[in-house]
């Protein structure tokens, strides 16, 4: 008897408890947040009064339901970026505080959409409804969480994946004038990964609508948006929404990889990024630094592009690799953004307009460029066939500059000018047609063991083509071997020559016979 009036007793206590905290529940409910007032306004900035709760980068609710991001915290008021078109909003209007930082739904539903930085939708399909959240700015994963970068993420660009390859949770910037090509060699890269298990992300931040939509008709046209997420701000959008974007895009992005996924995120462009950051921090009256930019700028990009990386497998093994554009004016590699982010990044891949005027394209210019990771990560079929590659091109380049001023080159020298025009038509390739690994190797192996030496240049197109069709005769265990860190052996290496020998050999006997 004793021992039931004892449960009894418990059971009451625990009812009146749990009354108790249901009660205060209640009565928290019904207390108001804080409610501030906005004391000025200005060119995306609202000044804010009376909310001394408020914490760094909460997200705050403003009468005519946009929001505003509280980065400055004064004693006396609150600097506002709002996130909204502001036209309705007046000084004296209540301002409330969300007790939330920024977020934005993340999951497999956000694949094939094209949304803004807060998640609306901006492809006319409706809501995108997701089950979770994630902060905009989460922090960068620990060291002991990161493991090497070890599986390269083929761009389908010859150049790059040969010369400059890039490995999955590598950051590679890339940076050019203006109309050098640079969004499509971050296309190109995307449309590449059909079919290879990486999902991708791309960020438009500040761009002009008509090239959103350009970059979005080809994603869809080439069948590359059914893996692909598109965050998008334009030109005419406020600048705290252009500041949000890239944190936008790699929470979503950090939803794959945290499940195992290799995940590409393109960054189009950080020069943007860092212009609307300026704007924003100029009519917060902070303090300008170097070039009119904040002192912070150099933190704000590395924040960002340090969440790029390789987890541990006791993590998932996922990745996040980065693809950063950054704009230069007049191939000034040494101002201000572009040195930040070379120093962020782990290599670089540089655009000329020189190149891109006489129609070398993709217009890389292989001296400045460089990848200080990927080529551990590069495959051994592609290091073995490209291994002095770069080191022939750099030769010629100098050699033809040189040739230039009418110099009497001897034999060697020739042949060395020879090999390296070769070398230069093979690595043309017109945009939005990536290469497969197969067809790469077969041409960069025709290309060093001197197939194409008796090929005139006006038909090296014709006969890579030539090349690329025969990858077929190649038996299927060979080509299976192409796609694991295993090196090409002399056994394979003279299969493949064979057939390649054969396809340049059986097309100039065909030009041939046509001349006649």
């Amino acid at each position: 008897m004793t021992q039931e009036l004892g449960r009894l007793g418990v059971v009451l206590e625990q009812t009146v408890a749990g009354l108790a905290k249901a009660r205060e529940s209640v009565v928290s409910r019904l207390v108001p947040t804080e409610v501030g007032r906005v004391a000025a306004l200005s060119n995306s900035i609202a000044r804010v009064t009376g909310l001394p709760g408020v914490g760094s980068e909460e997200l705050l609710l403003f009468p005519d339901g946009g929001y505003g991001i509280a980065l400055n915290i004064n004693p006396e008021e609150i600097g506002v970026v709002l996130l909204h078109d502001a036209a309705n909003l007046r000084a004296g209007d209540e301002v409330r505080r969300t007790e939330r930082v920024m977020d934005v739904g993340v999951g497999p539903e956000l694949l094939g959409r094209i949304i803004d930085p807060l998640g609306r939708p901006l492809d006319n399909r409706g809501a995108v409804v997701t089950d979770l959240r994630y902060p905009i700015e989460r922090p960068a994963p620990a060291i002991m969480d990161r493991a090497p970068v070890s599986e390269p993420l083929q761009t389908g660009i010859k150049v790059i994946d040969a010369l400059i390859p890039i490995g999955r949770g590598q950051r590679e910037l890339i940076l050019g004038d203006r109309q050098t090509g640079k969004t499509t060699v971050a296309l190109d890269t995307i449309l590449n990964q059909r079919g290879k298990g990486v999902l991708c992300v791309y960020c438009a931040i500040g761009q002009r609508a008509a090239a959103v939509a350009k970059a979005t008709a080809i994603l869809r046209d080439h069948g590359a948006l059914e893996y692909t997420v598109v965050v998008v701000t334009e030109g005419n959008d406020p600048p705290g929404l252009a500041y949000l974007a890239p944190y936008a895009a790699t929470s979503i992005a950090e939803y794959f990889m945290e499940r195992g996924r290799d995940v590409l995120v393109v960054y189009d462009d950080l020069t943007h990024h860092a212009r609307a950051y300026r704007e924003l921090s100029l009519l917060l009256r902070r303090p300008p630094g170097r070039e009119a930019f904040p002192g912070d700028i150099f933190y704000i990009h590395s924040r960002l592009l340090e969440r790029a990386t390789h987890l541990r497998p006791e993590r998932g093994g996922g990745s996040l690799t980065a693809l950063p554009i950054v704009e230069t004016e007049a191939q000034n590699m040494s101002a201000y953004i572009p040195t930040n982010l070379i120093s962020i990044t782990d290599g670089q891949i540089v655009l000329t307009p020189t190149l891109f005027d006489l129609g070398v394209l993709p217009a890389v210019d292989v001296g400045k460029s460089v990848s200080r990771v990927g080529g551990k990560a590069q495959r051994g079929a592609v290091r073995a066939v490209a291994g002095d590659l770069k080191l022939a091109y750099a030769q010629f380049e100098e050699l033809e500059t040189f040739a230039r001023f009418g110099a009497r080159l001897d034999e060697s020298s020739q042949k060395t000018l020879e090999h390296g025009q070769r070398i230069r038509e093979c690595l043309k390739q017109p945009e939005f047609s990536p290469v497969v690994l197969d067809e790469q190797i077969a041409v960069l192996l025709a290309l060093t063991s001197g197939v194409f030496q008796g090929v005139p240049l006006e038909q090296m197109p014709e006969a890579e083509k030539r090349v690329r069709r025969a990858v077929t005769e190649i038996p299927i265990a060979v080509r299976e071997r192409f796609d694991t860190a295993a090196k090409l052996s002399d056994e394979d290496r003279q299969v493949v020559l064979k057939v390649v020998r054969n396809a340049v050999e059986g097309g100039a006997h065909e030009t041939g016979e046509g001349n006649r």
